[in-house]
């Protein structure tokens, strides 16, 4: 159903969105700043920015639209989870799993096995990706953050857009490396000849890659990436980019690569706050039995 608030403001206050949703718990500054942006938001009858800041006598209109019918189906898919409470779930996510509902993918997916587990889930306005805070690919495995409510949702993707969490990954590339560890600072946006392909483009979002060699084989080497940012496929590119495509990557990589289930790559390391506690929380997840035997193979054929 949908909902309508009114706020008259008695004294001066701070930002627009900090105002509303510290007055209205269920909305977090994230759903106000969609709320602005879709002009269902009206101070004093006019539509002002989130940063607007909060005078004396203002009177605040909000109308807050049924959410879109939720019409993905729970599946009885067993989930790996690493951590639960009652604000957020990690889980370790397999190898071959979307994690939600897209055109191509209705079903089968980490939101359908989330709504299965609880019904606790963070709304999303699409009403397909409910919890669901950041991706990583099909193809990769690996660690996530669920929020179950919509202040978890917000800090979590505060911690993501200030860059205050920690995601580390391995992955095994091509080539051997002539350096222990680089930086790849490089735009990425959509591939001008390919829409189906992220690129690095002059005119792209900023994108920043560190990187650690931990091993290095013949003709391939194990290295662990730290995001700062978090582009679609960044990683992918971006090692693409400085010539050591992930092996098995079947968008990016060459034809002639490791065999495996996609792209070797994995999440392995995940940290942030706690939404409610503040508290540092930090998991790791290994690589699936896949990617450990392609290293032992490694391993043995470098020797």
């Amino acid at each position: 159903m949908p909902k309508k608030y009114e706020l008259q403001v008695e004294n001066e206050y701070g930002r627009l969105d900090k105002f509303i949703s510290e007055q209205i718990p269920d909305l977090s500054r994230t759903r106000v700043k969609e709320l602005v942006k879709e002009k269902e938001i009206l101070v004093n009858h006019k539509v002002e920015k989130v940063s607007y800041k909060i005078q004396a006598g203002d009177k605040i209109e909000i109308n807050v639209p049924a959410v879109k019918p939720l019409d993905v189906v729970p599946e009885n898919i067993p989930l790996d989870i690493v951590y639960e409470d009652e604000v957020v779930i990690v889980v370790n996510k397999p190898q071959g799993m979307v994690v939600h509902p897209a055109p191509g993918h209705p079903d089968h997916t980490l939101v359908n096995a989330l709504l299965y587990h609880t019904q606790d889930l963070a709304q999303s306005p699409e009403g397909f990706r409910p919890g669901i805070v950041h991706r990583i690919d099909k193809d990769t495995s690996g660690l996530l953050m669920i929020a179950k409510n919509a202040k978890a949702r917000e800090s979590l993707e505060d911690q993501l857009a200030h860059k205050t969490n920690k995601r580390i990954y391995w992955a095994i590339v091509h080539g051997d490396f002539g350096e222990e560890n680089g930086v790849i600072d490089a735009p990425i946006g959509r591939n001008p000849y390919d829409r189906k392909k992220m690129a690095v483009v002059e005119n792209g979002k900023k994108a920043v890659t560190h990187f650690k060699v931990l091993k290095q084989f013949k003709g391939y080497s194990l290295i662990e990436c730290q995001l700062e940012t978090g582009r679609t496929h960044q990683i992918r590119v971006h090692l693409d980019y400085i010539g050591h495509a992930v092996a098995g990557d079947p968008l990016y990589g060459p034809r002639k690569t490791l065999k495996g289930n996609g792209q070797f790559l994995h999440a392995k390391v995940l940290g942030f706050k706690h939404p409610r506690t503040g508290k540092w929380l930090e998991f790791t997840a290994e690589p699936p039995k896949i990617f450990q035997d392609t290293l032992a193979q490694l391993e043995k054929a470098s020797e």
